[in-house]
């Protein structure tokens, strides 16, 4: 048993460089487009909730899939609260939970420094010369 307070940190928060880290499972599931704009969008409605159909409205070039796909994952991690009204059809809301509320900020971040960084990446792409 170690008593360095630094590694016990280290492997409380696992190796991002093996494949089997929970840590690297979760950023495989909440690094994509998709999950950011659904959050995004639940946040701005926060502490209410958008229904399935609002959301796939929003997300320009999402499929009905892709959406179901992204809302299932971010339910099951505990992000996203699924509400059904037993109506024919059923309308279906999400909203964030807290721990969701808690996501928007870091992605928030990766959002901005990407909108202020993107012509530099553009022009960097061998692509675009």
């Amino acid at each position: 048993m170690t008593t360095d307070p630094l590694r016990k940190h280290v492997e409380a928060a696992g190796d991002l460089f093996d494949p089997a880290c929970p840590t690297r499972r979760l950023l495989d599931r909440i690094g994509t487009k998709w999950v950011s704009m659904v959050v995004k969008l639940l946040a701005e409605a926060a502490p209410g909730e958008i229904r399935f159909a609002e959301l796939q409205r929003r997300m320009p070039g999402v499929s009905q899939k892709m959406l179901s796909v992204t809302l299932r994952n971010l339910t099951g991690d505990g992000l996203v609260a699924r509400r059904v009204e037993p109506t024919v059809p059923p309308r279906v809301y999400y909203r964030l939970t807290e721990l969701g509320l808690s996501l928007e900020v870091p992605l928030a971040a990766l959002r901005a420094w990407a909108e202020a960084h993107m012509a530099e990446i553009d022009h960097g792409r061998p692509d675009n010369h």
